[in-house]
C-alpha cells in the first residue's frame, strides 16, 4: 500500500493533515478487496482517519490510483449485471425517489437555498448560497431565452425551484414531471397560483409540445442504456426551433456501471455521464450550440 500511494504524497500515520492515520491495520485488504466502497466502509467503522479528507481523495484521483488499483472478483460482478441489465429501467426508476428523496424533505430544507436547488451553484462574484443559485436559474434561463408565455417542460423538477422561478422571472407556463412523491407535495404548495402543473410520469412517458425543455440535475439517474431514450423523448416534445438544457454532473471518462459507494449509499443506480456518451446519445436529435462546464462551482 505504501509503494501504491507513494506519488500521491500521502503517507500512512504521517504529519500532515491529508495524510491518512490507520487505526486497524485490516483497512489495506479492504481497499484491495473493494476499493473505494471499502475505504468507505472502513472510514465508517472507524479503522481509519484523516484531518482533511477532500485533500486526501483529491490525491488519490490526481494520481489515478483508483484506475491502479484493478476491479476485484466482488466488484467484477456489478460490471457483469451492468452489461446485461438496465438498472435504470422503468421498473427500477423509482427506486431512487424510494430512497433518496421519499422518506422525508426535513434534512434537505435544513441545507438547500429559499428556491431548494440541490443542484451545482453558479458562484459568480458570490460566495453565498442562495445569491449564486439565483444566479444558476437565471444562466439557465437566458440560456434558454425564455419569452413571456413561453410553454416551458421541467424534466425530473425536484422540488419546483425553476419552475416558480422561470414563471415568476420570465412569465413562462411551466409543465414539471417527477417521481419523487414527498418532493411532488413540497413543489404543488411551493407553485401554488403560479402558471405551473406539476406531473407525476416517467421522462419515457412525456408527451406534448413545448417552446423549451430544461433538465437539471437528472440525467445521473437515466443510466447508459437510456440515455438515447432520454434524448429521444426530449427531441419528440421539442418544437421545432425549440431550445433544450441538459444539467448534469459530467465525467472524464465513459463508465456502464454504478459507482459501488455512491450506489451503495447516496443515489441507488445512479451513473455519471461522459461528453462522448451524451454526444453520442443526442446524435441526430440535436444540434449542439454550448457547453459550459460549471465544475469548480460545485466545489
Amino acid at each position: 500500500m505504501e509503494n501504491l500511494i507513494d506519488n500521491t504524497g500521502i503517507r500512512i500515520n504521517g504529519s500532515n493533515p491529508w495524510d491518512i492515520e490507520v487505526n486497524d491495520e485490516r483497512l489495506f485488504d479492504r481497499v484491495l478487496q473493494h476499493k473505494n466502497l471499502g475505504l468507505g466502509e472502513a472510514y465508517m467503522d472507524g479503522w481509519w482517519e484523516c484531518r482533511q479528507l477532500d485533500e486526501f481523495i483529491c490525491r488519490i484521483l490526481k494520481s489515478d490510483l483508483d484506475i491502479t488499483l484493478r476491479d476485484s472478483l466482488p466488484l467484477l460482478i456489478p460490471f457483469l449485471m451492468a452489461l446485461v441489465l438496465n438498472r435504470q429501467s422503468k421498473t427500477r426508476s423509482r427506486i431512487i425517489a424510494e430512497r433518496h428523496y421519499d422518506p422525508g424533505n426535513d434534512l434537505f430544507m435544513a441545507f438547500l437555498d429559499p428556491y431548494m436547488q440541490y443542484s451545482c451553484a453558479y458562484f459568480d462574484d458570490t460566495d453565498d448560497l442562495a445569491r449564486a443559485q439565483r444566479n444558476k436559474l437565471d444562466l439557465i434561463c437566458r440560456k434558454l431565452h425564455l419569452q413571456p408565455h413561453d410553454r416551458v417542460l421541467d424534466i425530473e423538477c425536484g422540488w419546483g425551484g425553476f419552475a416558480k422561478y422561470a414563471a415568476l422571472h420570465d412569465g413562462c407556463d411551466v409543465t414539471a414531471v417527477n417521481i419523487s412523491d414527498e418532493q411532488m407535495r413540497v413543489a404543488r404548495e411551493f407553485c401554488k397560483g403560479l402558471p405551473i402543473e406539476i406531473i407525476a410520469t416517467d421522462y419515457r412517458e412525456l408527451r406534448g409540445t413545448y417552446d423549451k425543455i430544461v433538465s437539471v440535475g437528472m440525467f445521473e439517474h437515466v443510466g447508459y442504456k437510456n440515455y438515447r431514450t432520454f434524448m429521444e423523448a426530449a427531441r419528440r416534445c421539442l418544437k421545432d426551433g425549440g431550445i433544450f438544457l441538459l444539467h448534469t454532473i459530467g465525467g472524464n471518462a465513459s463508465h456502464i456501471k454504478c459507482d459501488p459507494w455512491i450506489n451503495a449509499y447516496i443515489f441507488p443506480n445512479a451513473m455519471i455521464p461522459s461528453i462522448a456518451q451524451i454526444g453520442q446519445a443526442l446524435e441526430g436529435l440535436f444540434v449542439m450550440e454550448d457547453w459550459h462546464n460549471l465544475s469548480p462551482h460545485y466545489d
